[in-house]
């Protein structure tokens, strides 16, 4: 049998080509060979005789010298250029450069910081602004009128609305600047001349779960990292012995959204918030009672030499030594966790002022919280959360949540908050750490002007409430923004969440729009595609 005529391979022009290149071993068949690609509809028009020298076209021509110079020298001038706006700070995201094997080492912010850490005080429930920091002598003068502008029936979250409602505690001037406050917080209210106040903030949900989500995360859905995550992500910690964000729920249990607030989320789990108090402090520190102190000293020795030599032999495996990082952090805590818990050495004046000694072991555990709060805080941890309400107990009975019946619980839960977070505010001004401290007030929303019908008590509203500010970085006696004159909608300098989270992380000298991370295909941020920093708050 004649063999098939095979027509010269197409050559690139420009370039020699070598013989095809056979793998050893491996016959080949005549019809098929690795440098015939002359049938190929790509390389030739039908109509061109195979044997002819094919003009140069774009889709066939190789890297030639002069476009790889070219190429090259635009490839290092990009190089270049996102150096020098990476040094200048204006690239649009820049992720931490986090060490695998000392994940929560310290790390610079993007430009100098005002505040090294942060303490929120969150008070799970939605405390409502109207009797307590945002005076309005309009809902006086209307007291048990229909709300203007609405129907006679208009509903809200749990529906049907009836009049407007005066404010349940008196309102009077405080401080040198003669800021008026209820006297729902009577020790807070001594303080106002320390405080920033944003009485125009606005959320996205008027349910509990979603907008303690959107407060704590920046999202009203579950599955995002939590605000004190994203600053640890960021900066890492300067507390080598103790986690570097700490979660202190309330003596009476977790708020709604529970976990969802000190949650990594898609974040490496290693800036997940660690969550104690003063009452239950972190399972299993201690060693089992029949090991003794030499032997569990020693195991740790020898489980070190062992990582140490595997180490050796793979010096790459960086998981490998997050984790060592990691159980070498809980080893250390099991000295520290104890030491920072401890509130014995405390003097029996702190104790007395934050309300430690209170026979009421609600009261007196809120207060060893705070007082847990500021030994975390000594100690560098770099982001405090400390709550303040439960929903274990059910609606406003445990929490702020004040449907039926505002009066009488907000008069206990009251004096649960204010002493204590009043002799902790004064405590670190006293100690000179509100130079460097940012500390946050906040709730999840705030509540209606109106009483819901039937019943003593008012409904949520996302459309405007009060949270504030104080210590390092923020004006002092200043307040920004303002609702309507009752109190029910944000009108003036009107804020959001995403801009309140904007303002605490330039504090802790962090652009929000640079800090992100890489999660399905989006390059997340804190503020998601909001957000401006409140520039009219900073000192």
């Amino acid at each position: 049998m004649t063999p098939p005529v095979r027509s010269p391979a197409v050559r690139s022009p420009g370039f020699s080509q070598p013989p095809a290149v056979r793998s050893p071993g491996f016959s080949q068949s005549p019809a098929v060979r690795s440098t015939d690609f002359s049938q190929s509809p790509l390389l030739r028009k039908p109509s061109q005789p195979s044997t002819a020298r094919r003009p140069t076209t774009s889709r066939t021509r190789l890297l030639d010298r002069r476009r790889f110079l070219g190429e090259a020298g635009t490839g290092l001038f990009g190089i270049a250029l996102a150096h020098l706006l990476s040094s200048q700070g204006r690239l649009a995201a820049v992720s931490p450069s986090i060490r695998k094997d000392l994940p929560l080492a310290p790390r610079a912010p993007h430009f100098a910081a005002r505040a090294r850490r942060v303490l929120v005080i969150f008070c799970s429930g939605a405390v409502s602004h109207l009797d307590s920091w945002d005076y309005k002598p309009a809902l006086v003068k209307a007291d048990g009128q229909a709300m203007p502008g609405q129907k006679e029936d208009f509903l809200t979250f749990q529906g049907e609305n009836g009049n407007l409602a005066a404010p349940l505690y008196p309102f009077r001037p405080r401080g040198q600047s003669g800021k008026m406050a209820s006297d729902l917080f009577p020790h807070l209210a001594e303080l106002v001349d320390e405080m920033c106040f944003i009485h125009s903030l606005t959320a996205k949900s008027n349910t509990h779960g979603p907008a303690e989500n959107q407060m704590s995360t920046g999202f009203v859905l579950d599955g995002f990292p939590s605000m004190g995550s994203w600053c640890t992500y960021a900066l890492g910690s300067e507390a080598e012995d103790l986690p570097a964000f700490v979660a202190i729920p309330d003596p009476r249990g977790v708020p709604q959204a529970g976990i969802n607030n000190w949650n990594s989320a898609f974040l490496p789990a290693v800036f997940q918030g660690t969550a104690f108090n003063a009452r239950k402090s972190i399972f299993n520190l201690a060693p089992p009672g029949d090991i003794s102190s030499a032997t569990d000293l020693a195991s740790r020795e020898a489980l070190r030499r062992l990582n140490e030599h595997h180490m050796e032999q793979f010096p790459g495996d960086f998981e490998l030594s997050a984790r060592i990082a990691s159980y070498e952090l809980a080893a250390r805590m099991q000295l520290s966790v104890p030491e920072v818990s401890d509130l014995s050495k405390e003097s029996t004046a702190t104790l007395r002022d934050y309300g430690a000694d209170d026979p009421d072991p609600i009261r007196s555990g809120f207060a060893k919280n705070c007082i847990l709060a500021r030994r975390l805080l000594e100690r560098d941890v770099r982001f405090v959360q400390l709550f303040n309400g439960a929903y274990a107990m059910g609606e406003g009975v445990g929490n702020w949540d004040g449907h039926r019946k505002l009066k009488e619980q907000y008069d206990i839960h009251g004096p649960i908050l204010d002493k204590p977070a009043a002799a902790l505010l004064r405590d670190l001004r006293q100690r000179g750490m509100l130079d460097d401290t940012l500390v946050l007030w906040t709730t999840e929303f705030g509540r209606m002007p109106t009483f819901q019908k039937g019943a003593q008590g008012r409904d949520h509203n996302p459309h405007g409430f009060t949270v504030w500010l104080t210590g390092a970085g923020v004006k002092r006696g200043f307040s920004f923004g303002a609702t309507d004159e009752l109190g029910f909608r944000a009108v003036d300098k009107v804020s959001t969440i995403y801009d309140l989270h904007a303002t605490l992380l330039h504090l802790l000298g962090l652009d929000h729009e640079r800090l992100t991370f890489y999660h399905n295909g989006i390059e997340r941020r804190l503020t998601d595609v909001h957000g401006h920093v409140l520039r009219d708050l900073l000192a």
